[in-house]
């Protein structure tokens, strides 16, 4: 028979990369070490920074530009950012956007990165506040974009559901 025995560590302050600050509101999840490092390793510390992570152009083509030079370092910085979404739903969109292209990423590609990186380098300490007390209401959002893929003209929709403050997950387990 095993026997497992438990230990306090006290309060949570940090767990996979995440920083969890305890405020008067709640909690407050950052990861700003990790979007240092992953600026870090895309040799963009010292770049200059974007307002907003994507640009208001219309989307990129599949065959925009040609293929990057070394598509496992886009993929490498595209599944970090898509791990920087866990605090930053700000990014969601824009990191959604660069990993359609996983398979064959394009110099047009890599630069909607660069942008994310850009937008990344000035606001690293931005995070989620997970509120500690709310009312149980129940909120919905939906949006749609009409035949927005310029390669298929397929549309894209997508809605969240808040249960008090916090975002729902909607999976069936």
């Amino acid at each position: 028979m095993l026997e497992f025995a438990m230990k306090d560590l006290g309060p949570l302050h940090y767990f996979l990369g995440i920083r969890v600050r305890r405020t008067p509101r709640g909690f407050f999840l950052s990861q700003e070490q990790y979007a240092e490092e992953i600026l870090q390793r895309a040799g963009m510390v010292q770049c200059k920074t974007a307002t907003t992570p994507v640009d208001t152009l219309p989307k990129v083509a599949a065959d925009a530009g040609a293929p990057v030079a070394d598509p496992s370092e886009y993929r490498s910085l595209a599944g970090a950012l898509q791990y920087l979404t866990m605090t930053r739903p700000d990014l969601a969109y824009a990191v959604q956007q660069v990993c359609l292209h996983m398979h064959d990423p394009r110099d047009g590609h890599l630069a909607i990165i660069k942008r994310i990186l850009r937008y990344v380098r000035g606001t690293t300490s931005s995070g989620l506040l997970l509120y500690s007390s709310s009312p149980l209401d129940i909120v919905a959002y939906s949006d749609a974009d009409w035949e927005g893929c310029p390669d298929t003209r397929r549309s894209t929709s997508g809605y969240c559901v808040y249960l008090g403050g916090a975002l729902a997950d909607l999976h069936a387990s």
